[in-house]
């Protein structure tokens, strides 16, 4: 399974890591992902998607439905 967010979208960059005489190497810079499992109330069930940090502060705030309604709209879940 590839490191992407299943409700944003978030995935690895790639930048430069910088040496004090300035050589430059490249680098990646990975997503802050983590497996959580999810109950939904109104389809009744447990899903498990991998979030990125800002998709749990998202879905503390606004609720599970919400964000994956928004997901499905964006194109991210497609469950």
């Amino acid at each position: 399974m590839s490191r992407v967010c299943e409700l944003t979208g978030k995935k690895a960059m790639v930048g430069n890591n910088v040496s004090h005489a300035l050589n430059r190497t490249k680098r990646k810079f990975n997503a802050n992902l983590m497996t959580k499992r999810f109950y939904i109330p109104e389809e009744d069930k447990w899903i498990t998607l991998k979030v990125s940090a800002s998709a749990l502060k998202n879905i503390n705030k606004k609720g599970i439905s919400a964000v994956i309604k928004d997901a499905r709209v964006n194109g991210f879940l497609t469950k």
